[in-house]
């Protein structure tokens, strides 16, 4: 279990196997999420450019009218399935 202490200004320095674990640096941004009372989890704050080359499509482009008529009918199938 990693600790850490907090200073008169509510300053924590974040363990560096912490660090490590959650893949912060410098300039990382955090939220503190309510799990119950009195408790709360730390999570790293992610961007949406974090996404970038997550997900691959080797297909060809697609518009977004076709995009918007996929998410459409999978919405009715999925409500046809309940």
């Amino acid at each position: 279990m990693s600790r850490a202490t907090m200073t008169s200004k509510g300053q924590i320095t974040v363990p560096v196997d912490v660090r490590r674990d959650l893949g912060l640096h410098v300039g990382s941004r955090v939220n503190f999420v309510k799990t119950a009372p009195g408790v709360y989890q730390m999570v790293p704050s992610r961007s949406i450019k974090d996404l970038k080359g997550f997900f691959s499509w080797s297909g060809p482009p697609v518009t977004l009218e076709q995009m918007d008529e996929a998410i459409a009918q999978g919405a009715v199938e999925s409500m046809g399935e309940r």
